[in-house]
């Protein structure tokens, strides 16, 4: 098993990085809030970082695999394995694109009050013990992205589903502003496929550049003191 050329091993690196950062810069220039399960949010993030772990970490175990056509099939499904156990082992969320925490929270506590009125506030967790779960709202300060997190140890998933279904459709309902970080991951994005193709291209038009003749200067105009006559040697040598 060989490793792939430098231009193939920036492409793959750094592609889905710069495609993760544009995802982003969609989803904070749109005028609603995106909401996304917990599950793809993580998914989207493996994905961004697969180019730069198989180009680096995976690509160190190639050597110890012998070889084999089968390495990088089985490397593969071993990060995707890490993926799903932290998936697994981790607590159903949402994650929220676009959105303040003032803006959010009105919002969550009006589907609560739906849900269940007996449903008591902590700060920002809410008990809903009629739905039989917990949540917390996650705050993730000046970025504009929100999670609501079930926080409870034994909890329904009919009530969970319930309240992903009502949480959807009022945050689809809901108008904001774009945001000021929507531009700066579009720069992100852009800076990172621009290094892609730079790194891509190098090996290939970089010599070929610095094998260009360099163009002579202008001849030196000769001072008015300077003559072609060699010097004399001293008088009577």
């Amino acid at each position: 098993m060989t490793f792939p050329p430098a231009n193939v091993s920036a492409w793959i690196a750094l592609v889905p990085l710069g495609l993760y950062f544009a995802a982003l810069a969609g989803a904070h220039l749109r005028r609603r809030p995106l909401l996304v399960t917990g599950t793809l949010d993580a998914a989207l993030m493996a994905a961004a970082v697969s180019g730069l772990a198989a180009v680096g970490p995976l690509s160190l175990l190639v050597p110890a695999a012998g070889g084999s056509p089968w390495s990088w099939p089985v490397l593969a499904i071993l990060f995707a394995l890490c993926v799903a156990i932290c998936v697994l082992v981790s607590r159903p969320r949402l994650v929220i694109y676009n959105i303040t925490v003032e803006q959010f929270r009105p919002l969550v506590a009006e589907i609560v009050s739906s849900l269940d009125p007996q449903a008591r506030w902590a700060g920002e967790s809410a008990a809903l013990p009629g739905r039989g779960f917990q949540l917390h709202i996650e705050g993730n300060g000046p970025l504009r992205t929100l999670s609501v997190v079930n926080v409870g140890e034994r909890s329904s998933a009919e009530g969970w589903g319930e309240f992903t279904r009502r949480l959807r459709r009022a945050v689809r309902g809901l108008r904001v502003r774009r945001s000021p970080w929507g531009p700066l991951f579009a720069c992100l994005a852009a800076v990172v496929f621009a290094a892609a193709t730079a790194l891509a291209l190098g090996p290939s038009w970089w010599p070929a550049v610095s094998a260009l003749p360099i163009p002579a200067g202008p001849p030196a105009t000769p001072s008015p003191g300077d003559t072609d006559v060699p010097p004399r040697g001293p008088v009577g040598a």
